[in-house]
């Protein structure tokens, strides 16, 4: 008591109080330094973690940005701002690499529909195997508009060609799809590759297949219509699909010939899938009724039927039927240009011949689908 009597006789009131203020001032200052360090410090272990840890990272437009640039553990050299692209999950950084192959999204669809930035990369649950020149690319594109349907632009050619680079590989050129949505591809050459089937049931017996098919001699005719395109001195159609024209024996180890054989292919398919889970798409009828054929597309796939004949109109000039106007774009979308070339003339004696040579696989492949395609 003493003391204290004599403390506050001795030290001035003034004083006493300068000396508070000068107490609680320190703390403050204290606490604000100590809060703005564990604020700097949390902030470089969430989006500096890795990287660069002797700079100054900062998080995009954060604020007090301005302090944290004149703090003196950062030169202005060291200060680099994080873009919201590089801030979050590893989700968020796969969208920013390329896979393997480099085209995993490439002409993927591009109607948003929650595929293209969400979801993950999934093998696909449905693939368009054949058969080449009969219609793959009209029924993908079609197809593709539907909001729960997400497909690879290009043809991975998985089964056939790159198959020893493993499941892995062939995911990561998948595009993202939700849990709702199918994921497609298509590779016209599967049809005909005899280890197609094996292989595409051992990533899944579940798979569904879709065959577009055509009239075997037409599809032979534009088959090497488009290969002349490319290869103008190669023989011509006559020579290349007969042994012997005269006793009209025909080449079947031409491969344009051999792929219209269509029963002979199918036949190794059914030995690793049961038919109900391959539907089979005319090529002659997506000319005239594209609706009709996406609807039961739609249906074989489980989907809702959302592609109808409103998304359609018929081009005069290619011949074919094209997808009306987005409302994302100000153009319709046809297919490219050698989608409905005009074919080489062929002689009808040659064709007739060929009619007869494709009348009993035709039979047969009537037959076994279920289905007569009117090709005779």
């Amino acid at each position: 008591m003493a003391c204290r009597f004599l403390s506050s006789r001795v030290v001035p009131s003034s004083q006493r109080l300068s000396r508070r203020f000068l107490f609680v001032f320190t703390l403050s200052a204290s606490c604000t330094y100590l809060c703005y360090s564990l604020i700097f410090c949390s902030g470089a272990i969430m989006y500096g973690h890795g990287h660069e840890p002797h700079g100054c990272l900062l998080p995009h437009r954060a604020p007090g940005k301005k302090l944290l640039h004149k703090s003196s553990s950062c030169s202005p050299s060291g200060v680099r701002e994080l873009s919201p692209a590089r801030v979050g999950t590893g989700a968020a950084h796969d969208r920013g690499k390329k896979p393997l192959g480099g085209a995993a999204d490439r002409g993927s669809n591009s109607s948003g529909a929650g595929g293209a930035k969400f979801g993950n990369k999934k093998l696909p649950n449905a693939i368009i195997v054949g058969v080449k020149k009969g219609g793959t690319r009209a029924v993908l594109e079609f197809i593709r508009i539907h909001p729960d349907v997400r497909a690879v632009g290009t043809e991975p050619h998985f089964f056939d060609r790159n198959y020893e680079r493993g499941f892995d590989w062939y995911r990561s050129l998948m595009p993202r799809t939700l849990d709702s949505q199918i994921t497609m591809e298509k590779t016209p050459s599967y049809f005909v590759t005899r280890e197609a089937p094996r292989r595409i049931s051992s990533m899944s017996r579940n798979t569904k297949l879709i065959v577009v098919v055509r009239n075997p001699v037409t599809r032979a005719i534009s088959d090497y219509t488009q290969t002349l395109s490319k290869k103008p001195d190669i023989p011509t159609f006559e020579v290349l699909a007969f042994k012997n024209k005269s006793l009209g024996l025909v080449d079947t180890s031409w491969n344009a010939i051999r792929i219209g054989m269509y029963i002979l292919h199918l036949e190794n398919w059914l030995q690793y899938f049961p038919l109900s889970q391959i539907h089979f798409v005319s090529g002659e009828m997506l000319i005239t009724d594209p609706a009709g054929e996406l609807a039961r597309v739609q249906d074989f796939l489980g989907l809702k039927r959302i592609v109808t004949d409103k998304h359609f109109y018929f081009n005069k000039t290619k011949g074919f039927p094209c997808l009306k106007k987005p409302e994302s774009s100000s153009l319709p979308r046809c297919l490219g240009k050698s989608k409905g070339r005009t074919h080489v003339q062929i002689d009808q004696e040659v064709i007739e011949k060929l009619r007869e040579f494709y009348r009993p696989y035709n039979i047969k492949f009537y037959e076994m689908v279920g289905h007569d395609f009117r090709w005779d």
